[in-house]
């Protein structure tokens, strides 16, 4: 029989894999509702201290003797079967769940949880959900994979009615949620490590969507063709939204400002019923708002107070997130790490005042490269320069087969100017020797590269980095 969180209150709960953007909200969530929290991770990070701060009981490195003790063990889906602490914790018959076991248990009991799922855009969507429903006067508890200043970290307990949450489809985790509303955002190829192929992902949303009551509701991009055949399939309630005006919301006047703002009149069903003048940038955007804004309504928040909130949305750390100035280059990170994901960053980029355009990339896992190998070689177009880190590893081991040089190359033979400068301080000697004030770096990924924009910083400006 499973183990529940429930019957472990004010117990140790113990985390392997503490520091990443889900099991850190998580390790939060449950600090605020009075469980004891140990964990441990590979490396240190900014998170491990947050958590340090908060009570949690971090170390890092995994050593089986960490779980002694501990009344019931929390592991993420990154952690390999022969993970020395997981296997301790084996023999001392210390229960065990899944992450997204623990996501599920917690969502139970609420009247409405909503899962927002997709390749692209989950973790800003979410939080525009969770700020659209706090404006609008109702009081959700909410996990998101990511820090968000409007409340006060990735996690916020509120009421039992409600609760909001990324629905992340890496190893078919979601299907441990059981969502009475569902934001189904897109369905792209990514996770090829897991899933074989495009089709296989779009099964496994489709068994995601099937764990919806009849009662429940679907609200997904209607412009996606892969997310219009789920919502055609499903047994519960549906509503799309979209660019195209066939869709049951949609933008009236789109238009985006000199910056990349988008401007538009919400339309739902041919009605008028708000306006929004978004503070995030590009089209993505309007997507992510129309959705958010579509399931505040479907919840029962009122359109109004909830547009008005949306437009006061500032963006989860590491979603474009203008990091600093050094040396009177800007320096922005942004956490996309698929192609889709960096060409609309960069296209955000090239619409910010900005002398050249550096585009700092750090492929994540060899498989992913592998397997949208050519579409990483354009993917960086609307930098003027374009560096490349050796490939962040994560959870897999290097195959010998894949490296970022081998990418490096074929974007110099499709005419980028790239170049591989392996490691931080190989990317920072490049840059500094070669940036002009009024540039722009951005750098890319979901590993530790914006640990860069950090290094970059407290070396500060040229005075202060002469060494390098």
């Amino acid at each position: 029989m499973q183990a529940h969180i429930r019957d472990f209150a004010g117990k140790r709960v113990h985390m392997i894999g503490i520091g990443g953007s889900s099991m850190s909200g998580l390790a939060e969530l449950l600090l605020k509702r009075g469980y004891v929290v140990s964990g441990t991770d590979r490396d240190e990070g900014y998170m491990i201290e947050l958590l340090r701060k908060q009570g949690a009981n971090v170390s890092v490195g995994h050593n089986p003797e960490a779980v002694e003790g501990a009344d019931i063990v929390v592991y993420t889906a990154a952690i390999a079967k022969d993970n020395p602490e997981l296997a301790r914790a084996e023999e001392l018959s210390i229960p065990t769940l899944t992450r997204a076991e623990l996501l599920g248990q917690l969502m139970q009991g609420h009247e409405q949880s909503v899962g927002v799922c997709g390749a692209h855009g989950k973790t800003t969507t979410s939080a525009m959900l969770a700020q659209a429903l706090i404006g609008a006067g109702l009081n959700p508890t909410v996990h998101l994979g990511g820090r968000f200043d409007a409340i006060g970290g990735s996690t916020r307990v509120g009421g039992e009615k409600l609760f909001v949450a990324e629905a992340c489809e890496f190893q078919a985790s979601f299907l441990q949620l059981r969502p009475t509303v569902a934001v189904v955002l897109n369905i792209d190829a990514d996770h090829l490590d897991y899933y074989r192929d495009i089709d296989h992902i779009q099964e496994t949303f489709e068994q995601f969507a099937a764990l919806l009551p009849e009662d429940g509701t679907i609200i997904g991009n209607g412009d996606d063709p892969r997310v219009r055949e789920l919502m055609s399939r499903a047994k519960c309630n549906t509503a799309s939204f979209g660019l195209d005006e066939r869709n049951d919301w949609h933008p009236g006047d789109l238009h985006m400002d000199e910056r990349g703002r988008p401007r538009f009149k919400v339309i739902r069903d041919g009605e008028h019923i708000a306006d929004l003048a978004l503070e995030v940038y590009g089209k993505f955007s309007v997507y992510n708002a129309l959705g958010a804004l579509a399931a505040a309504v479907c919840i029962g928040a009122d359109p109004m107070r909830a547009a008005d909130a949306l437009n006061a949305f500032q963006p989860v750390h590491r979603r474009f997130e203008i990091t600093g100035t050094v040396d009177g280059v800007t320096l922005v990170h942004d956490y996309g790490h698929n192609p889709v994901e960096m060409r609309n960053a960069l296209g955000v980029a090239a619409l910010q005042p900005h002398n050249r355009l550096w585009a700092v990339m750090q492929p994540h896992t060899y498989s992913r490269v592998k397997r949208l190998f050519n579409d990483y070689i354009h993917c960086c177009d609307d930098a003027d320069f374009v560096l490349v880190t050796d490939i962040y590893a994560a959870r897999e081991a290097d195959p010998g087969d894949i490296n970022s040089a081998m990418l490096v190359k074929a974007m110099r033979d499709a005419g980028v100017d790239a170049h591989h400068t392996p490691t931080f301080d190989d990317t920072e000697s490049f840059l500094r020797k070669r940036w002009q004030p009024g540039d722009m770096a951005l750098t890319m990924g979901c590993g530790n590269i914006n640990l860069l924009n950090a290094q970059i910083q407290a070396h500060g400006n040229a005075s202060a980095a002469h060494s390098l």
